[in-house]
């Protein structure tokens, strides 16, 4: 306010000098008091000024500052956006191309990445398409011995197969019949023939316990802990259908308990001559019950002579009860239902290390023959590797007169 007080004295002054100059003035100073209004507004206006222009001033510069950013990124072009679609909606998120603060999976194969622009957060889930890599197959005893490279004149897919005359002994085919190898549930017919022949109660009740669960392999079984059967219900399922479980606790409650049992195992394989065998448990689940072609058919021999083992190993199916249900068990063997075959004793067995296997006594073209067939790589080789056995012995070694010779003599004649 120091400038319109100043201003208000100059004007005294004026006034006042122009008194003594010119009388007429004061005649004139009651006219300019009119103009009094106009004097003051001009003075608050330039003193607004002064106090208003740095603050103008500086607001101005930092305008200009932000247009000159503006322009700065205008010239460097938009920032790059990416455009993902949401797998499981089906909307479009945009995502500013910059480093992904966390990615979060959400489900099978889908992934979130979260993303912070300018404040705003921003998500963009993508569904990964998945390779699946299979893991090689366990290569079995045979395979890495190379034993599978071995040729022969009916191209088996089985590494070790033996073809005997059980009457007459005669080897009708033989590969690599000394091998040593695992034998997995052919085990179960050692098994099966010593149960058998010690003539323990059938109708005694066994209980599976955990100590019947396969902790080698990890198998599955139908006779869950707690269940109550029969000795001879189990030999059947052990016999027939292969159970892990049911073998185990036949040879658990043997007298004298497992470790007994698996010794009078190794007792008989050396009475019957199997010098090449060896047995650890009753299952076959071990890598380490090992045996040949050649022991594995002198134990074939001694099993049919057992009546109860030939009727067991033989049986199609099987029905048991476990408390309110009924079970039914089938063969393993295929063959067993077959009309072309006429089968006395057989076996299966499967473990990775031992591969397919099959052992059987069967009456083909007139003879009894022991056949043994280790090592089979596929599921189904080892019956097709029997089943070529069957047409080889019809067409080359029937015996004269019968059925199997008559049809080799037609055939060679037609053709």
């Amino acid at each position: 306010m120091r400038v319109f007080f100043e201003f208000d004295t100059l004007r005294s002054s004026f006034v006042a000098a122009g008194d003594l100059l010119m009388p007429e003035a004061r005649l004139r100073r009651v006219s300019s008091q009119r103009f009094l209004p106009a004097f003051k507004f001009i003075a608050v206006a330039l003193c607004a000024t002064a106090f208003l222009l740095p603050g103008a001033q500086a607001a101005k510069k930092e305008k200009t500052a932000v247009a000159k950013t503006s322009v700065a990124k205008k010239a460097k072009g938009p920032v790059p956006v990416e455009v993902k679609r949401n797998a499981s909606s089906g909307k479009t998120v945009a995502k500013r191309s910059e480093k992904a603060e966390k990615v979060v999976r959400g489900g099978r194969n889908v992934v979130a990445t979260i993303r912070k622009k300018n404040g705003k957060t921003v998500v963009a889930v993508q569904r990964r398409s998945v390779v699946r890599v299979e893991t090689p197959a366990r290569q079995s005893f045979g395979q890495m011995a190379g034993l599978h490279g071995t040729d022969d004149a009916l191209d088996l897919k089985s590494s070790v197969a033996l073809v005997i005359d059980q009457d007459t002994h005669e080897v009708l085919f033989s590969k690599n019949d000394h091998a040593v190898l695992p034998i997995a549930s052919l085990t179960k017919l050692m098994t099966g023939l010593l149960i058998s022949e010690a003539r323990l109660p059938n109708d005694e009740l066994i209980t599976i316990t955990q100590d019947d669960v396969d902790t080698e392999k990890g198998s599955r079984s139908r006779l869950t802990v707690g269940t109550m059967l029969s000795r001879g219900e189990l030999l059947h399922l052990a016999l027939m259908s292969s159970e892990n479980r049911a073998a185990h606790a036949l040879g658990r409650t043997y007298p004298g308990g497992l470790s007994t049992f698996v010794s009078i195992m190794n007792a008989k394989a050396k009475m019957l001559g199997m010098k090449d065998t060896r047995y650890v448990e009753p299952t076959g689940l071990s890598s380490r019950n090992q045996s040949s072609a050649q022991d594995l058919a002198l134990l074939v021999n001694a099993a049919y002579a057992d009546a109860t083992v030939r009727s067991l190993s033989t049986s199609p199916e099987y029905q048991v009860e476990v408390g309110n249900r009924v079970l039914q068990f089938n063969t393993t063997n295929r063959l067993v239902k077959s009309p072309d075959w006429e089968i006395g004793v057989q076996k299966t067995g499967f473990i990775n290390e031992a591969g397919q296997c099959l052992v059987m006594q069967a009456k083909v073209a007139g003879r009894k023959l022991i056949m043994v067939f280790l090592d089979s790589a596929g599921k189904f080789s080892r019956i097709a590797d029997a089943e070529r056995v069957r047409r080889w012995v019809e067409a080359t070694h029937a015996v004269p007169g019968s059925p199997a010779a008559s049809r080799s003599v037609s055939y060679q004649v037609a053709g």
